[in-house]
């Protein structure tokens, strides 16, 4: 498979309520178009937000959805019938599970100033399941799983699609054999032999990754 390359800047900024972002990826299952991606296996979206000063998504409902939120910058405070009052703050991750129950959410920023919040959306393998929660904080020099994997494990909400997600320092690597999809969300480095940069969503075979700088964010999806 060629490396494939889609720039977020190339693409329109969107948003609502009270955060803009740019949509890559949009999949034909959740209503997409040409204009975004498709996703990998169940991953289907993949919003890069910035939150407004005091800004916040408004209290709204989900149901039969995993809503993934991974916090680039600045932090942000969590509303809702999970975890109620949970704050996130850089490189950390909170992943919920809607299934049949369902929950609602809002995320705020108490900050004066814009922060940034990953958002990936990934359909549920089997439909009418409970709601959970779980909550992370990214590892350094490798990649962390923090969604996927088997039913026998509490670890992380269980399926096939996992996304991985871990910061790197210049010179550190990371390797994997499959077809994947990767989001550089800080930082610069090289990636298959190719110079890629914040805002730069990947889409290839077998992923060899090198940091050029310091602090990168990678997030990594795959499917088993």
């Amino acid at each position: 498979m060629n490396l494939q390359i889609l720039h977020k800047n190339d693409l329109p900024l969107g948003g609502f309520a009270g955060l803009k972002e740019h949509r890559l990826v949009v999949d034909k299952k959740v209503g997409g178009n040409d204009e975004s991606w498709d996703g990998l296996g169940n991953f289907v979206y993949l919003a890069d937000a910035q939150f407004l000063p005091k800004g916040e998504t408004r209290m709204h409902p989900h149901k039969e959805i995993d809503v993934i939120s991974i916090m680039v910058e600045g932090r942000i405070v969590h509303e809702g019938s999970l975890e109620h009052g949970k704050s996130l703050e850089s490189n950390q991750v909170q992943a919920q599970r809607a299934g049949g129950e369902g929950f609602e959410h809002n995320e705020i920023n108490p900050d004066n100033q814009q922060n940034r919040m990953l958002q990936l959306w990934v359909l549920p393998e089997q439909e009418g399941g409970k709601a959970d929660y779980k909550f992370y904080d990214i590892d350094n020099g490798k990649l962390k799983l923090i969604y996927g994997g088997t039913k026998n494990q509490n670890v992380t909400l269980d399926s096939h699609t996992q996304i991985e997600v871990g910061v790197f320092n210049q010179g550190q690597k990371v390797s994997k054999a499959e077809e994947f999809m990767a989001y550089i969300a800080r930082g610069e480095g090289v990636l298959n032999n190719e110079n890629i940069m914040d805002g730069d969503l990947v889409r290839g075979q077998n992923l060899d990754f090198t940091a050029t700088v310091d602090n990168v964010l990678l997030v990594v999806v795959s499917n088993e």
